[in-house]
C-alpha cells in the first residue's frame, strides 16, 4: 500500500476531521466541495462552511494516488491512519486568496501560506487508527459536550482567542457568562504567524486566569489544535461553526475577529457571522470592543461609556500589540491592562513565535 507523509498541519486537520471538529465534513474536500465553499461559503448540500479544508500534494503524488482506493497516512515515519482518495484537482491560488482573504497581497499571512501550498488538492475520507499526539489541554467535541451535560448546562458560549488574556478579553468573557450557563475558553494554538504568542504562554496565562478568578463549575478550558488562517469575517464564521460542534449555543465575536493588520473593517466579522447565525445553528454574541476609560475608571465599551467622543484623551485602547511589546521588554503592563498574576505566570516562557 502506498502512503502519504503528513506534515503537522495536515495531521491536525486529519484529527479534527475524525473527531468531528469540522463536522459535517469527514474528509478533505473534493473538487465540488472546494469550489462551493470558496465561492458561496456553503457545501454543495447547502450547509454553511466558509473555509476550505484540503490536502495539498505534488502532481506526482496525486498521480500515484489515482492508482489506489486506499493509502496509508504517516507522520514522522509512523503509520497513523488511512485515506480513501476520491479525486484530485488543480486550483488557482490567487483566486482562492482573493475570495477567502479579500486580498492577494503576499504580506497577508493567509495569502503567504496559500502560495506555499502544493499545486494539487486531493479529496477523500480520513480514518485514524488510535494514534494521537494530543496536547494535555486538548478536548474533543464529545468530551466538551459530556462535561457540559454533567454540569447541566443548557447554554454555553465559546470564546476564541490566539492571545494571552488581558482585561479586555476578561471583560468579554464575563459579559458572556452573565447570559449563559457556562463558558468554553478555547484558545487556538495551531500554526500562527511570527510575532503571535506561543502556545505555552497562552496556556500559562489562561491557567492563571481560570484557576484564580472564574467559578470552576462555570468554565471549561481547552485548546483548539488547528492553524490560524487570518481570514477575518470568514474565519469568524468558521470559528463559530467549530464551537457549535463542541456543543456551544452561543459564540462571542468581538472587534476585528481573526483579523490581521488593516485588511478587514473593525466589525465586518460580526456583520457576516450574525447574518449566518440562523443557518449555523449558534447565536452570535456581537460584543463591542472594550477599552479603559480613566473618567469611568473601568473597562467599558462605546455602548456603556460617554467619553469616547466627548473626552477621547480619557480613553485608552487596550492593545494586544502594546501589551506584547511591554512584556517582551520585561515591563509589566499597567494593572488596568493585565492582571499582575497573569504577568507573573508568563515569566520563564518564550512569549512569541520567532522566525
Amino acid at each position: 500500500m502506498t502512503s502519504i507523509a503528513l506534515d503537522r498541519d495536515q495531521l491536525l486537520e486529519a484529527e479534527n476531521l475524525v473527531d468531528g471538529v469540522f463536522a459535517p465534513l469527514d474528509g478533505f474536500m473534493n473538487e465540488a466541495e472546494f469550489h462551493s465553499v470558496v465561492d458561496t461559503m456553503r457545501l454543495p448540500g447547502g450547509e454553511v462552511f466558509p473555509l476550505p479544508i484540503v490536502l495539498d500534494l505534488s502532481p506526482n503524488q496525486a498521480t500515484n494516488l489515482a492508482k489506489h482506493s486506499t493509502v496509508s497516512l504517516t507522520f514522522e515515519g509512523q503509520v497513523v491512519g488511512e485515506f480513501e482518495p476520491t479525486d484530485s484537482y488543480r486550483y488557482d491560488k490567487i483566486d482562492l486568496s482573493r475570495k477567502v482573504f479579500g486580498t492577494d497581497d503576499v504580506a497577508h499571512p493567509g495569502v503567504a501560506q496559500v502560495l506555499k501550498m502544493q499545486d494539487v488538492l486531493v479529496g477523500g475520507r480520513v480514518m485514524l487508527r488510535g494514534w494521537r499526539r494530543r496536547h494535555p489541554n486538548a478536548l474533543t467535541p464529545r468530551e466538551v459536550r459530556a462535561l457540559a451535560a454533567e454540569r447541566c448546562w443548557r447554554t454555553m458560549a465559546g470564546f476564541q482567542t490566539r492571545n494571552v488574556p488581558h482585561r479586555a478579553h476578561e471583560y468579554l468573557q464575563r459579559a458572556a457568562l452573565e447570559h449563559v450557563d457556562g463558558l468554553l475558553i478555547h484558545p487556538l494554538i495551531g500554526r500562527k504567524k511570527v510575532g503571535d504568542y506561543t502556545p505555552e504562554a497562552i496556556v500559562a496565562g489562561y491557567h492563571a486566569l481560570c484557576n484564580g478568578y472564574y467559578p470552576a463549575d462555570r468554565v471549561i478550558f481547552g485548546v483548539l489544535l488547528t492553524a490560524m488562517r487570518y481570514a477575518g469575517p470568514r474565519e469568524a464564521v468558521f470559528h463559530a461553526l467549530i464551537r457549535r460542534n463542541f456543543g456551544c449555543t452561543h459564540f462571542v465575536v468581538g472587534r476585528d475577529h481573526a483579523g490581521v493588520g488593516n485588511y478587514y473593517e473593525k466589525y465586518a466579522a460580526q456583520i457576516l457571522a450574525c447574518s449566518m447565525s440562523e443557518s449555523l445553528g449558534i447565536e452570535i454574541m456581537a460584543l463591542a470592543g472594550p477599552y479603559y476609560c480613566f473618567r469611568c475608571a473601568a473597562i467599558v465599551t462605546e455602548k456603556t461609556c460617554r467619553h469616547l467622543g466627548s473626552d477621547p484623551a480619557a480613553v485608552l485602547q487596550i492593545s494586544g500589540t502594546e501589551i506584547r511589546a511591554l512584556l517582551e521588554a520585561g515591563e509589566p503592563p499597567p494593572e488596568y491592562m493585565m492582571r499582575p498574576d497573569i504577568v507573573a505566570a508568563l515569566k520563564g516562557f518564550d512569549l512569541v513565535i520567532r522566525p
